[in-house]
């Protein structure tokens, strides 16, 4: 196994888990951006106010993509264990 090989895998690994916790990411920015706005409309200074919908926005886009996020990450693993043969050499 080159370098070049653990580099082509660190890569791909540091890839998935960007592309699959940036939706979640975005919705609790989303979410936090609507909150303040609210915040500043209303006058509410109130710091806490924002964790609750935060908490149920990502539980909620959690549970609509959870599926495709196992799936990204068992299409990795398997293509992982599948070439394995190829860096034990």
């Amino acid at each position: 196994m080159s370098i070049d090989d653990v580099t082509a895998i660190a890569s791909d690994a540091l890839f998935l888990v960007i592309k699959v916790s940036a939706p979640i990411l975005l919705v609790s920015l989303i979410v936090g951006l609507l909150i303040s706005i609210f915040q500043t409309v209303t006058s509410i200074q109130e710091q806490t106010l924002t964790f609750v919908p935060k908490i149920l926005a990502v539980f909620l886009s959690i549970i609509v993509l959870g599926n495709w996020m196992l799936t990204q990450i068992t299409e990795f693993m398997n293509r992982l264990w599948s070439n394995f043969s190829l860096y034990t050499r």
